[in-house]
């Protein structure tokens, strides 16, 4: 059986990195969004969608971490 400890180092990394990458791309996008919104007020909706599509990042990170504590029951 694994090591409950390295179990949990390894899902919390799989969530923290995540996360972490999420923000970063969130920062660059969102700049760049209210950039764009800056000049022209259109661009309101392209910009939310595209600030909204790193999220999905968290999720996939999150789907990891469970699978990883999943299998350290086995």
């Amino acid at each position: 059986m694994a090591e409950i400890g390295l179990v949990a180092i390894g899902a919390g990394l799989a969530m923290g990195l995540s996360a972490l990458a999420a923000g970063i791309a969130e920062k660059e996008i969102g700049s760049a969004a209210v950039g764009a919104m800056a000049e022209k007020d259109e661009f309101f909706a392209k910009g939310l969608l595209m600030t909204i599509i790193p999220e999905t990042l968290v999720i996939f990170g999150l789907v990891i971490a469970i699978m990883i504590i999943g299998l350290a029951g086995k």
